[in-house]
């Protein structure tokens, strides 16, 4: 599922099947996010992930199993910052296009910068990062 008002991916499955099945490597635990009716803390991890022919290796997530949702994986907006996308609700699909001043490999993390965690995400071959405060 692509959540445009979540700024990081978020796992809301066991965290067993993040690491067997997507082999998940773990950061640190409990790191604060807000969304989903409030703020939470979960699990960071990151994982190697192909999404559509984009690459995304050693992307940051934050795992919470207590969050009900219908999907395990949420991806966030702020994965396809400076992409094109299209939700396709017609035929159920998620179009992407890559202008050529981006790279379809992605690095998407959190930074933690004076106190306050910061997600950013930029393609490996520009120089562009978003920063975008993540209370």
């Amino acid at each position: 599922m692509l959540d445009t008002g979540t700024y990081i991916p978020v796992w809301t499955d066991d965290e067993d099947i993040l690491i067997s099945f997507l082999g998940a490597e773990f950061i640190r635990n409990n790191v604060q996010m807000s969304g989903f009716g409030g703020v939470t803390y979960g699990n960071l991890y990151k994982v190697n992930i192909d999404v559509g022919g984009i690459l995304y290796p050693n992307m940051h997530i934050i795992a919470n199993n207590s969050i009900d949702a219908a999907f395990n994986f949420i991806l966030s907006a702020t994965m396809f910052d400076g992409l094109l996308y299209q939700i396709d609700t017609v035929h159920h699909v998620l179009n992407i296009d890559v202008p050529d001043t981006e790279s379809i490999v992605r690095n998407l993390r959190i930074e933690n910068r004076d106190g306050q965690q910061f997600v950013l995400c930029n393609g490996s071959d520009t120089v562009k990062s978003s920063p975008v405060l993540f209370p």
